[in-house]
């Protein structure tokens, strides 16, 4: 048996190998990959889900059979055999590193598997002066992952950026995690008696107390598989946007409550904010892509900011 990784480096090869042999047969394929038949026709299969956004006619690896051959009609831009340049070898060498270094990482086996297939396969770049630390202020960052392995409790002070104030408050530690560019300490809080995730960049002082860490059995780690830490609400903003092709992919990266599927190419799609101001900066970046429907207020930010920002660059 292969695992998952294996089969997604076979699964990339195998585009471009097709693309170079149209007409192939099943049984020459399998040889060439080293695989039986009834893998590649499973590989085959999984091909054929894979694709770029949008998931319709145009957007799919597509393939033709004749009897036992294939041939590939439709690529979706996976034209080229997987092959990593030294940038991107040492930015997975970087990333597994700083992985490996993360408190609470479960599957610390496999990331230490991982990074010695890529070090050797690397050679002497893995071998490059590359400094691994993890985001936010260092000697805080030592400090709380002390007081996660030791189960202490902790008396921090702490800035809430959404609402511009300093607080004290004692927490339980459970975690120290990375999402995105930030590191967080995730705790129980006794304040507001729930899990909380404090980022540490903004953690102004911390302070070890003479007590263990007293984590209730009611409390959950945070679920970050979606590489995002935000919980839409009924009580957020809805925003709702007319989004091209090039901006679908806010579909797959967001929690949206409605996605409408147009005829043409725009998709109309809406979610929640945290504030419009995080709105406004978020449809600022996807640029020509999205247009605002609503809010009225979110739109007339939106277009006020760009004029502002067009008016400076004629100037």
């Amino acid at each position: 048996m292969t695992n998952s990784a294996d089969r997604l480096g076979r699964l990339l090869n195998l585009v471009p190998y097709l693309q170079a042999r149209p007409g192939v047969t099943i049984a020459e394929a399998a040889a060439d990959q080293g695989i039986t038949d009834r893998q590649l026709r499973e590989d085959l299969e999984l091909l054929w889900l894979c694709g770029l956004p949008g998931y319709g006619p145009g957007d799919l690896i597509d393939m033709a059979f004749v009897g036992d051959s294939v041939t590939l009609t439709y690529d979706a831009g996976i034209d080229r055999p997987l092959r990593l340049t030294p940038d991107e070898a040492l930015a997975l060498i970087v990333a597994l590193r700083m992985l490996a270094e993360t408190p609470g990482v479960t599957a610390g086996d496999g990331v230490h598997r991982a990074l010695a297939k890529i070090e050797h396969a690397a050679g002497d770049l893995a071998d490059a002066p590359v400094a691994v630390r993890l985001p936010g202020n260092t000697d805080r960052l030592e400090e709380l992952r002390g007081a996660v392995d030791r189960r202490h409790a902790l008396r921090i002070t702490y800035y809430t950026a959404t609402r511009d104030e300093t607080s004290e408050r004692v927490v339980d530690p459970m975690r120290v995690l990375v999402v995105g560019r930030w590191a967080y300490l995730e705790a129980w809080c006794r304040r507001a008696q729930a899990v909380r995730l404090f980022r540490i960049d903004r953690i102004d002082a911390s302070a070890k107390l003479d007590e263990p860490a007293q984590v209730p059995q009611q409390a959950r780690p945070t679920d970050t598989r979606t590489g995002s830490l935000f919980t839409p609400t009924p009580d957020l903003p809805l925003v709702t946007l007319r989004v091209g092709r090039g901006a679908r992919w806010i579909t797959e990266q967001y929690p949206c409550e409605e996605v409408v599927r147009g005829a043409g190419e725009h998709w109309t799609v809406s979610l929640r904010a945290s504030d419009l101001d995080w709105a406004r900066r978020f449809v600022l970046g996807l640029g020509a892509e999205v247009t605002v429907l609503a809010p009225a207020q979110l739109a007339e930010a939106v277009a006020a900011e760009a004029h502002a920002a067009l008016a400076a660059y004629v100037h």
